[in-house]
């Protein structure tokens, strides 16, 4: 009996947790994609910025500035670009992790309202049960309080 009540302890302790388990599963994971995106970001913006340097140092004459500004506006262009980029995909990542949020937040709700019938299933059963056991030696003792 004790192992019984033991297990049914450790299993609605373990259901108790469940919801929450998945969502830290679910912000790690996002956090994590998250992360990574940003340091390729980051990457990419760092090899920019030091190219641009080395086709400074690279300047030697009137043309070569010309040129230089040339690529410094075009350079501009592509960064500005690739930050629209990164902007509609940490967007659309963002949307992503909300969409997985409410779901999770809905099958949550949506398990805690059965756990909830089921509990109060169990407890009217429990309480018909324990009504019918205090029914019976109560009619027990009355029998035997005639037979003396």
């Amino acid at each position: 009996m004790p192992d019984k009540m033991t297990e049914q302890f450790n299993e609605q302790t373990r259901q108790f947790f469940e919801p929450m388990r998945k969502l830290n599963s679910l912000m790690l994971g996002n956090m994590e994609k998250m992360t990574e995106y940003q340091l390729e970001a980051m990457k990419r913006y760092s090899q920019m910025g030091t190219e641009r340097m080395r086709s400074a140092t690279e300047v030697t004459d009137p043309e070569g500035l010309r040129d230089f500004g040339t690529q410094q506006a075009e350079m501009m262009n592509e960064l500005s670009q690739q930050m629209m980029e990164d902007a509609k995909v940490l967007s659309e990542m963002s949307m992503e992790f909300k969409a997985e949020l409410e779901k999770l937040f809905s099958e949550t709700g949506q398990q805690m309202a059965s756990q909830a019938k089921q509990a109060g299933e169990s407890a009217k059963a429990a309480g018909e049960q324990s009504a019918k056991k205090a029914d019976a030696p109560a009619k027990a003792s009355s029998q035997a309080s005639r037979k003396s």
